[in-house]
């Protein structure tokens, strides 16, 4: 039984090369990056982030996860067949053509495929498109559980974003400011492993599986599976926004969770936890706009300094330990209350720069550095200010 299992599972990772999702999660990521750097350069003149940065930080938490995950399935037997794979990995490529990490949320590519599942057979005469059959024996129940647990993860990833590693923009205010705002984004590959309808492995108990179609034997195959997220943060810090979208998300997915295990006694129950899951999170989405929205922009000018939009990784900015929301009030010694004050004050600072900086409690702490001579404008900090290249806002 054992080297069943251990074939099964060799077996599995080749499959998991075979997914166009590996390869297409690496375009989408560069692509991300690259229209992201555009971006950059027409609001502040340079590159803030380096082109992997959606990605980075996410390993170690698609690997736990996924192992997690893959515990889950097997531990319990959970089976899907290729067709729901092979539907699966179609739509999140389709929903992430445009290069958004929007749509990547298990919401939209998990609730799509179950939907397609769903209703297909009924109004399209012929079972079968594109060589893929589309039958009644869906695991729906399967499909619902894989939601709430990928929610989970969803929920992890939103709360994992640092302070100083959420991703800058100059926007205009309804007042005609220009104001900073922040994108909380992040992409994550989760491989797990699932059980498949056909292979060498048989059932080891009475009640293994638990989620299955009836097979006699079971193969394995190892899904890469990408969840996303891209949320603007005008109103909010963006730490704070990340937070709180995480709490509530994370509840989500809880509750999605103990109602589609109900889905293995009661099959309905599944597609109650599907529409509570799309209610929810649409749910979530607009709260968190519109309280995002009725807020005064968090990084609006203030009258007591300079409030730090972001901080560009690897600059003596970053090394100095200065933090994204905090206030530069003088620059040795010299009062600044714009952006051309504190230049000139920097400027005038020779080899050496001291800051008085506002921290999120109002109390003054002193940071000190060095930069080479001339570098002044590398110190790494950006503020809220015109563009660098003209461009057309939209006012959120």
């Amino acid at each position: 039984m054992i080297e069943h299992w251990l074939m099964e599972a060799v077996k599995g990772i080749g499959r998991f090369f075979l997914n166009p999702l590996v390869y297409w999660s690496i375009l989408l990521v560069i692509f991300s990056g690259y229209k992201r750097i555009k971006e950059e350069r027409l609001d502040f003149g340079s590159k803030v982030f380096d082109v992997f940065s959606e990605w980075k930080g996410t390993h170690w938490i698609a690997i736990i996860s996924g192992i997690i995950v893959s515990v889950i399935t097997l531990g319990t037997g959970m089976v899907l067949n290729y067709e729901t794979i092979i539907i699966l990995s179609i739509i999140t490529i389709l929903l992430s053509i445009t290069i958004s990490f929007t749509m990547l949320s298990p919401i939209y590519t998990i609730g799509i495929t179950y939907l397609l599942f769903l209703f297909l057979p009924y109004v399209w005469k012929d079972t079968e498109l594109f060589g893929i059959s589309f039958t009644l024996e869906t695991n729906f129940t399967v499909l619902s559980i894989l939601l709430g647990l990928f929610l989970v993860v969803e929920a992890v990833l939103v709360k994992s974003m640092k302070r100083n590693r959420t991703y800058p923009s100059i926007s205009l205010s309804r007042r005609g400011i220009w104001v900073g705002q922040h994108r909380l984004k992040r992409m994550a590959v989760i491989p797990f492993f699932m059980l498949i309808p056909t292979g060498n492995i048989v059932p080891i108990a009475p009640y293994w599986p638990v989620v299955t179609f009836g097979d006699e034997s079971f193969g394995i195959v190892l899904i890469p599976f990408i969840i996303g997220f891209d949320y603007i943060a005008k109103g909010h810090m963006p730490k704070q926004a990340a937070g709180k979208l995480s709490k509530y998300i994370m509840l989500l997915g809880l509750a999605i969770i103990a109602i589609a295990v109900g889905g293995i006694f009661i099959h309905w129950l599944s597609f109650v936890a599907l529409i509570v899951a799309i209610l929810g999170k649409e749910y979530i989405h607009y709260r968190y706009r519109y309280g995002d929205k009725v807020r005064l922009p968090y990084f609006h000018p203030e009258n007591d300094g300079l409030k730090i939009v972001s901080i560009i990784p690897g600059t003596p900015a970053d090394r100095s330990g200065l933090l994204v929301g905090e206030i530069i009030a003088k620059v040795n010694g010299v009062r600044v209350n714009n952006v051309h004050q504190f230049y000139l004050a920097l400027q005038n600072s020779g080899a050496y720069f001291k800051l008085d900086v506002l921290d999120d409690n109002k109390e003054i702490r002193f940071v000190q550095g060095a930069y080479y001579e001339g570098e002044h404008h590398e110190l790494g900090l950006l503020f809220s200010e015109k563009p660098h290249k003209k461009k057309m806002k939209k006012v959120n």
